[in-house]
């Protein structure tokens, strides 16, 4: 199996990586390209991959290929590799708003393609990618996909009219998380704890509430009630955010990245 990225900064990077140590295939077998020399540079030190300066090198050498551009350079990489993709390979997508229709007519051709959405905690194995294979993807090719992505995120399958919503929920969402981190650091920090234990303790806490929705399968709103003590300090504080408007903040920066992914 040889697996193709074009592309290779930090989410197709990471995705390499995570391919690599999980043994999903050798570094050996894995081609990427970039129009940065110094990028393939820096891959081919960390990783020890194939590098080139050309797509179509890349496009015309594997079985599995990623397009791991910004969703601006889609167009233009695509009609640079569409005479030497086939339909035997799978083409595998990451970028918001391309739809398989619109990827279809661009490549011009009927080919195997998965579109998908993953998101940066990829880099340390925990990402959450959402998939959705066009008609000619087979059940054993879309497999194919899930094992060679399963080294660095979970995945799920999903319907198409979704992906801008699994854009908003999950492939920006880290941004939001990482702010309110962020923001509860840097109150502890007015509050005189120091900056690095802020970091750590906000972090640790997101991240182990994470892990109990998804552990014990108990609603959001349960495990929220589970610490709010009557009359104590964690009511209080969800009286303020409640006051302030945290859920229909988070509402509204959804529904902006879910319609800014529509456009694109």
């Amino acid at each position: 199996m040889k697996i193709g990225f074009i592309g290779c900064g930090n989410m197709g990077g990471a995705m390499m990586k995570g391919i690599i140590d999980s043994g999903k295939c050798k570094a050996s077998d894995i081609y990427t390209s970039d129009a940065s020399e110094a990028a393939l540079a820096i891959r081919k030190e960390e990783l020890g991959v194939n590098t080139t300066v050309d797509n179509k090198e890349v496009a015309s050498s594997v079985n599995v290929l990623f397009l791991a551009v910004k969703p601006q350079y889609y167009e233009t990489v695509i009609k640079e590799i569409a005479p030497v993709v086939t339909d035997k390979q799978i083409v595998v997508t990451i970028a918001p708003g391309k739809t398989l229709e619109w990827l279809r007519a661009t490549f011009g051709k009927d080919l195997k393609i998965v579109r998908t959405m993953p998101n940066t905690p990829a880099m340390v194995k925990e990402g959450m990618m959402a998939l959705c294979p066009n008609s000619n993807v087979t059940d054993s090719d879309l497999d194919i996909v899930k094992d060679i992505c399963s080294g660095f995120s979970n995945t799920e399958v999903v319907a198409e009219n979704l992906m801008d919503v699994v854009t908003a929920v999950s492939g920006s969402s880290p941004a939001y998380v990482f702010m309110f981190i962020e923001a509860m650091a840097d109150a502890a920090v007015a509050d005189g704890m120091p900056r690095a234990s802020a970091y750590k303790f906000a972090a640790q806490a997101v991240l182990g509430s994470a892990k109990m929705v998804l552990e014990t399968g108990k609603h959001p709103g349960e495990l929220k009630d589970m610490v709010c003590s009557p009359g104590g300090t964690t009511i209080e504080a969800v009286r303020v955010l409640e006051s302030k408007g945290l859920r229909s903040a988070v509402f509204e920066a959804m529904k902006a990245c879910v319609n800014k992914s529509k456009g694109m």
